[in-house]
């Protein structure tokens, strides 16, 4: 006999644990039954997330990633205070390398101000005031409300409350399929009165057991960090460069972690199969094939400068070109101070397979009977309060 569930939330990072609690809160008579299928929630993306809290002002202000972001930031900088979970509130600087990117910082700047977003623009010599080892081009700007958080503690917390709330979490529960209404899973089926996809790097495969993302695939990029030795000298404040703002990465960055530690990258490398983190491990034949075959197309067409950038991020697996290619931002960056590599992750990267486009945006598809959240890319960590309220009330209007 299939278990029911009122909804049934398929998916354990940041995002599906606020959508279970957000369908809780406004739905207290409910079963809300959220399933993942590693031992614990927050095992792939979440977990593995910079923990960096972004102000906002990367994003045009049209963006939904705008508005969540501004607004997400404030929101998760204030519950991990009032939960006492840990935060650095350091700020962020965004260096320009060189004149041609000044135009690109003032474009910025322009962003932070249209979305209301707390930014200022500052002097080579008031970069270096509140980061002494910043090198920038005549300019910079500083993101005040920048701040980084643990990103393991933080699911962990959310995970809490929605036990507490008397949401229905069951791990080691892996979704198999789809028969009608009943969803299968590797722990017996559920007969859901709502489907609920937030499941990162496979939501697009069980968006198609629904009749969806028929013109959407999502790619996996490898993200690593390279970390700092706890004894070389200390970086205050994050630096970023200025990024493309035709693509969704930011490039390799130095940001600073809850416990001090400063780290490089993230690279945006792209992986051969979904949870391509490290060796053989997780290896899927049939997955590999599609994911290789595809981005052997982009390489070959350059779609979305797809060659440049993954020469580009090939390069980052060097832990020498690391530390050069920061050593642009900051001053006296060495070698022999970076002997760490930390914990792999995997960016779920939406391309519209129609236009060979990646999407920028936040994505999502959905009918009277299940949800798809299918580009939940970056800084959702930042946006998942916002984001999630968003979600549940257009499940409200797509359910009727």
């Amino acid at each position: 006999m299939a278990e029911t569930a009122d909804y049934l939330i398929v998916g354990g990072g940041i995002i599906g644990l606020n959508l279970a609690l957000v369908a809780k809160t406004r739905n207290p008579e409910s079963s809300v039954v959220l399933i993942e299928k590693e031992p614990s929630c927050g095992f792939h993306a979440s977990g593995r997330n910079s923990g960096v809290l972004h102000a906002g002002f990367y994003y045009t202000a049209d963006s939904l990633k705008a508005r969540f972001t501004r607004d997400g930031c404030k929101r998760l900088t204030d519950y991990c205070l009032q939960r006492g979970l840990q935060i650095n509130q350091n700020g962020k600087l965004v260096v320009a390398r060189n004149e041609g990117e000044l135009k690109d910082l003032d474009e910025l700047f322009l962003r932070g101000k249209k979305n209301g977003v707390q930014l200022e623009e500052i002097s080579a010599r008031d970069a270096r005031q509140i980061e002494p080892r910043a090198r920038t081009y005549e300019r910079a700007l500083y993101s005040p409300s920048t701040a980084a958080v643990d990103p393991s503690e933080v699911v962990r917390s959310f995970l809490s409350d929605a036990i507490e709330l008397g949401v229905q979490v069951r791990t080691d529960t892996e979704y198999i399929g789809r028969n009608g209404s009943d969803i299968r899973t590797s722990r017996g089926s559920f007969s859901a009165g709502y489907v609920i996809n937030a499941a990162g790097v496979y939501a697009d495969a069980i968006a198609r057991d629904f009749g969806f993302a028929k013109d959407y695939r999502i790619l996996p990029f490898k993200g690593l960090y390279l970390y700092q030795d706890a004894d070389a000298p200390p970086v205050r404040t994050a630096i970023y460069p200025v990024p493309n703002l035709e693509q969704p990465f930011l490039g390799v960055h130095l940001t600073v972690t809850v416990g001090g530690r400063v780290k490089l990258g993230p690279t945006a490398t792209p992986a051969f199969w979904k949870e391509h983190y490290r060796g053989m491990a997780n290896f899927r034949l049939a997955e590999m094939s599609e994911v290789v075959s595809r981005e052997a197309l982009f390489f070959l067409r350059d779609d979305f400068s797809f060659r440049r950038l993954a020469i580009r991020e090939l390069q980052k697996y060097s832990r020498s070109h690391m530390v050069r290619t920061a050593g642009e931002l900051a001053e006296g960056l060495k070698l022999e101070h970076f002997s760490q590599w930390g914990r792999p992750g995997i960016r779920a990267q939406l391309v519209n397979i129609t236009k060979n486009k990646l999407v920028m945006d936040f994505c999502y598809e959905a009918d009277k009977n299940s949800f798809h959240v299918l580009n939940s890319v970056s800084p959702a960590f930042t946006c998942a309060l916002p984001f999630t309220e968003h979600i549940f009330d257009q499940i409200e209007i797509s359910a009727g």
